[in-house]
């Protein structure tokens, strides 16, 4: 269970992230892709941040997490320049892919599929 300073710590790196990747995105991992931030989940000792991204307009979607663990010290001083006054110590972020919408669209479409299905069997 998450504690308020972790929810609230997680909000303000996701907002700010948000930002930065809003301005620097392009020099990581190119234009084209749209990339945002779904979720930031802190560890109790707010060390760790886990920044969950889903990533539009590419089919490889794993490189774009890998670009950004490539730039990783260059996010984490930009994060720091805009959280660095609120924050003791800046955490560590560690990146993931949040496939959620995807995931639902796939579902969607085999809905979909079965009510096709449906309607030609009546």
């Amino acid at each position: 269970m998450e504690s308020i300073r972790q929810k609230q710590v997680g909000e303000l790196i996701r907002r700010y992230f948000g930002m930065i990747l809003t301005e620097a995105g392009t020099n990581i991992y190119g234009r084209g892709k749209l990339v945002t931030v779904t979720d930031v989940k802190m560890t109790p000792d707010l060390l760790v941040a886990k920044i969950y991204i889903s990533v539009y307009g590419t089919e490889d979607k794993p490189e774009v997490i890998m670009q950004m663990e490539e730039a990783h010290t260059l996010l984490r001083q930009a994060l720091a320049a805009k959280i660095g006054k609120q924050m003791r110590r800046m955490p560590d972020l560690e990146f993931f892919l949040d496939d959620t919408i995807d995931e639902m669209y796939r579902v969607e479409a085999l809905l979909n599929r079965v009510n096709e299905e449906d309607k030609k069997k009546h």
